[in-house]
């Protein structure tokens, strides 16, 4: 099973019956993707809570002020059995600029605009419109 795409539909889900607040199970890898959606405005909050058997991230979600989300669409690029790999030159920009992709660099988790700027490549992890 991915986790990965299992914390996006969660994501993808709580926001079209607009739910203020999601939790999912704790990993570090989704609690750097989570802080990488706070940092790009996606999301209001990101904090973990709980001890190690238990832990969860907890996420507040974010709306426009027509009460729209601001995430309206998630597309996993990478999954379990085909890994997408690009080159920093190959990253490009998602709905012209509207979206962004994340990206899992050697230098950690980053958006494709970082990636870019930064020049590393690495696996696009998904999406995010």
């Amino acid at each position: 099973m991915d986790r990965i795409a299992d914390m996006l539909t969660i994501i993808n889900n709580a926001q079209v019956v607009q739910k203020k607040q999601i939790s999912v199970p704790y990993s570090e890898f989704k609690f750097r993707i989570a802080e990488l959606l706070l940092k790009e405005g996606y999301v209001l909050g990101v904090d973990r809570k709980g001890r190690v058997p238990s832990k969860k991230i907890i996420i507040d979600l974010k709306y426009k002020e027509n009460g729209t989300p601001m995430i309206t669409k998630v597309r996993k690029v990478s999954k379990q059995g085909q890994r997408i790999y690009k080159t920093s030159s190959e990253i490009k920009p998602v709905k012209s600029g509207y979206g962004i992709s994340i990206v899992s660099t050697s230098k950690g988790v980053m958006s494709n605009k970082e990636a870019r700027r930064n020049k590393v490549g690495g696996e696009i992890i998904c999406e995010i419109w």
